[in-house]
């Protein structure tokens, strides 16, 4: 059997906690009550196994002795999430633009994928997409 995780987290750096989370959860996710919340992390869950830690810059560097990406000039990676339909996909990119994200590019319609992206308050790419079951336009 091929390795399989049983829980995923990864670390966002992040310029404001405060401000990071209030985005994340006005999008809807919501708080992952088993990790203590500060001003310097916070634990947002964003599928049944998966969560991203909000960090301060510092806090990461604490962890990698390395510098954050600047997202001004580079993406370090995109964050791809699957919703349950297209219009699912159109409101959480608005609801994000809305909260002061950045949407980027215009949606795109694969016929078997729907693709919108946003970028978050710090510059992290978020691409949401809903996938046909089938593998079909499923219109």
């Amino acid at each position: 059997m091929a390795l399989m995780s049983t829980f995923t987290s990864f670390n966002l750096p992040v310029n404001n906690v405060e401000q990071s989370k209030a985005f994340f959860t006005g999008l809807g996710f919501e708080l992952n009550p088993q990790f203590p919340e500060n001003e310097k992390s916070a634990a947002i869950v964003i599928g049944g196994n998966l969560q991203v830690m909000l960090l301060t810059k510092e806090l990461l560097k604490s962890l990698t002795q390395k510098e954050s990406v600047d997202t001004e000039k580079y993406a370090q990676m995109t964050i791809a999430l699957a919703f349950e339909s297209r219009e699912k996909v159109d409101e959480i990119v608005n609801t994000a633009v809305s909260l002061g994200g950045k949407s980027y590019e215009e949606p795109e319609d694969y016929g078997f994928m729907y693709h919108w992206a946003f970028e978050d308050l710090d510059g992290h790419m978020w691409a949401i997409n809903y996938m046909h079951a089938d593998g079909t336009r499923g219109e």
